[in-house]
């Protein structure tokens, strides 16, 4: 059984092997041991904190394969995107040029460097083998992290933000960072991203442009690849759009991929999610449907996916290993979501 939990430090060498396989973009996930320690460990300071508000704390989950202890997959949820720096996004906006006289109206789009997301909770770090992706167990790595945000409300903000990893081609090059990034730093994409991933993005983000891009004046290319997403993180777009996630208002500085944006009541899992308690009993042998289901606890935190025979209003069916699993008994409360 797949089981998502948060990372522990002896997760670590599993951690980094699914952060080498990770694509060129994915900076909150780099290859570096320092790094991802510090990852985990700040991640278990935020479990262990009493938290009655959204701050500095981030919370990194794992998806490990309870028969053979692999992980096949992680996850994470910054509590407050930009809380010890700014969190920069490009601003897709339009600017009117008119002369009354040649009777000219022209409206332009321009993209504008701004932190209007700052503050906001920040989903990162997702991956999952790819023999997984597609799969309902993409949807527990990804989903599973929302059902603890609604049993942990007063830890997060009343809006959840994600960048989406933008276009770049097989070689690493991304068009939209050659177009902007790159006449200000003497890196090629693969590069100032591996950079942001050891050190920070605001360093770089600070020496971009800060007066507004006009797109029509980048190259075709580079406005192709506006809002585009790389091939591998099409999964995670998929995903979170069906949560009722919307992109189109903002992307990201580097690549131009797309940052979604959701208000915690409108998406999915928090909004159609239920708590139900929970009755030991067997299985269901097909005819059920697949539910993401989590048992709601802080440190303990468990969430998997099972096929149950459910019935609105009544108590949920769990037979013993996915009670166990869970770390439930009878008369305890799961929350649960149709997948």
């Amino acid at each position: 059984m797949l089981v998502m939990r948060p990372a522990q430090m002896a997760d670590l060498g599993e951690v980094q092997r699914l952060a080498a396989d990770s694509p060129i973009g994915v900076t909150s996930l780099p290859d570096d041991v320092d790094r991802l320690s510090d990852k985990i460990a700040a991640s278990e300071a935020s479990f262990a904190a009493e938290v009655s508000f959204n701050g500095e704390e981030s919370y990194f989950f794992v998806l490990e394969d309870s028969a053979s202890g692999k992980l096949v997959g992680c996850s994470a949820i910054v509590a407050s995107a930009g809380y010890s720096e700014p969190f920069y996004s490009f601003r897709n906006e339009t600017f009117v040029h008119a002369s009354r006289e040649l009777k000219i109206h022209n409206k332009i789009h321009v993209l504008s460097q701004c932190h209007d997301l700052t503050g906001n909770s920040l989903l990162t770090s997702f991956y999952v083998v790819p023999e997984l992706v597609g799969s309902p167990w993409s949807e527990l790595n990804s989903r599973g992290r929302l059902l603890f945000v609604a049993s942990h409300p007063e830890r997060f903000a009343d809006s959840v933000v994600t960048e989406i990893v933008g276009y770049s081609d097989e070689h690493g090059d991304s068009p939209f960072w050659d177009a902007i990034g790159r006449n200000f730093f003497d890196l090629n994409y693969a590069e100032a991203e591996r950079l942001c991933g050891l050190k920070s993005r605001t360093f770089l983000a600070e020496l971009m442009p800060h007066y507004p891009i006009y797109v029509p004046l980048l190259p075709d290319a580079a406005q192709e690849a506006m809002g585009q997403v790389h091939p591998r993180a099409q999964i995670t777009f998929d995903i979170l759009m069906r949560e009722g996630f919307e992109t189109d208002h903002y992307i990201d500085i580097f690549d131009g991929g797309p940052t979604l944006h959701a208000r915690v009541t409108g998406i999915r899992s928090i909004a159609q999610s239920r708590v139900v308690p929970v009755k030991i009993g067997e299985a269901t042998k097909g005819g059920g449907r697949q539910y993401l289901v989590s048992n709601g606890q802080l440190q303990d935190y468990r969430a998997v996916l099972l096929e149950l025979d459910y019935a609105p209003g009544k108590p949920v069916t769990l037979d013993l290993e996915a009670a166990e699993a869970l770390g439930v008994g009878e008369g305890a409360s799961v929350r649960l979501v149709a997948v």
